[in-house]
């Protein structure tokens, strides 16, 4: 009696997961739907020389290099990736799967991740920003809340995430939402304005215009409380999507007082601009 009991719960919970992770996906599907339709698609902006004639010489250095100058500012990005994540440095990794999207005219997005695959996945997560609100949410087995947040430490940090990954569609820096300002040959600071708020980051380049790393504070989630900290994402590999030479591969790093904490590595394996 034992045995068939056992195997009749095992089914029972390989449905429930079943039906709990197409109902959290469709729910993520259905954000990202909204996400897209709500991007304006507007007049179609090329890209000039006159746009980065008076940006900072890095960032004049930047956009040469990306080779953004004659191409269009898209409307909408959409992009897969691999990688790897942990909570801490006790944590073990676990590897990822991943997929995001993007609307710039209205700055947003939705990235939903696959742990470790996206098939059969232990857990399925969702990180958003839309209309200058950002949100977490992870769920184990897509049934079990791992992680559920959101609040103005959330804003701030989704916020700052979307105007690092803008460095996947760089085009998008010199939009008016958009500002620079000097520092020095290597370096320049650069502010994202959103429905009232702003944060800013300093991103450093190399004597070609190539992106090496991004630095802001932003709000680390421990435990119950946010700590705001110094957030870096060195990039470590590049490469050419829609005619662009772009950062491929990179880390999150939180440069915590007591050492450097890698706690992502990513590198983007599909990009499409519209």
């Amino acid at each position: 009696m034992i045995i068939p009991i056992v195997l009749a719960f095992l089914i029972l919970l390989i449905c429930i997961t079943a039906l709990g992770t197409i109902s959290f996906n469709s729910r993520i599907n259905r954000e990202i739907s909204g996400l897209l339709s709500e991007a304006s698609p507007g007049q179609r902006v090329v890209v000039t020389g006159e746009m980065i004639r008076n940006l900072p010489p890095p960032v004049q250095r930047y956009m040469t290099y990306s080779g953004v100058l004659g191409k269009t500012i898209p409307h909408t990005v959409r992009l897969k990736q691999v990688g790897r994540i942990r909570q801490d440095e006790k944590s073990a990794w676990m590897k990822l799967e991943a997929a995001e999207f993007y609307s710039t005219s209205l700055p947003g997005f939705v990235w939903k991740a696959f742990m470790p695959k996206r098939r059969f996945p232990i857990a399925l997560g969702r990180d958003a920003y839309a209309d200058g609100r950002g949100s977490m949410l992870i769920k184990m087995l897509s049934l079990i809340p791992m992680a559920n947040a959101v609040g103005s430490e959330i804003d701030q940090g989704s916020m700052m995430r979307y105007l690092n990954e803008m460095t996947w569609f760089p085009a998008a820096f010199l939009g008016e939402n958009v500002s620079w300002k000097a520092i020095d040959d290597g370096s320049a600071e650069v502010t994202l304005s959103d429905r009232g708020k702003s944060v800013l980051a300093i991103m450093y380049f190399d004597p070609e215009g190539k992106p090496l790393n991004f630095v802001a504070k932003r709000y680390r989630m421990v435990g119950k409380r946010y700590d705001l900290e110094t957030w870096s994402t060195p990039f470590t590999g590049y490469g050419e999507f829609e005619g662009l030479r772009l950062p491929v591969r990179g880390q999150g790093v939180w440069n915590l007082k007591e050492g450097d904490l890698v706690y992502v590595e990513l590198e983007t394996t599909e990009l499409e601009y519209k």
